[in-house]
């Protein structure tokens, strides 16, 4: 499911992305911290779980500078994703449900006057949550 929402606020947008996973906490969390996992669903990274550790994505489109702002570990993990004009805050929040999990992505931040970001990561997000699907299948 997704969903995008403006923030009247401050005239930001957000994009949502929410799944329910059959699987434990800590292999999804496996998958959003470990590096070489990150690789296979999104892309080449220097991630470090540790708050205020700065990475790098590099992209063909160009790379993306981040910071890690929060960690709980098997619950939630937020990171700065900046690039080109845009400033924007991902966050990702786990939570158990009987099945599984429930994972939420949230990137909050786009402003009003700069739709193809927001449009790119709308159509984005989605498809890294399928390659994140096929991973967590594949992955012990």
């Amino acid at each position: 499911m997704k969903q995008s929402s403006p923030d009247t606020c401050t005239e930001t947008q957000s994009v949502v992305v929410e799944r329910d996973m059959p699987y434990p906490p800590d292999k999804v969390w496996r998958i959003l911290t470990q590096p070489y996992l990150i690789e296979e669903w999104l892309i080449r990274n220097d991630f470090k779980a540790v708050v205020g550790h700065r990475f790098n994505l590099d992209f063909e489109w160009g790379s993306v500078d981040c910071e890690v702002r929060a960690i709980e570990p098997q619950r939630t993990l937020s990171y700065t994703w900046n690039s080109c004009e845009l400033e924007s805050i991902v966050t990702w929040t786990l939570t158990p449900i009987d099945t599984g999990i429930r994972l939420r992505m949230e990137q909050a931040g786009f402003p009003a006057g700069q739709p193809r970001y927001f449009h790119g990561a709308r159509a984005g997000w989605p498809r890294f949550f399928e390659r994140i699907a096929i991973v967590l299948a594949k992955t012990d």
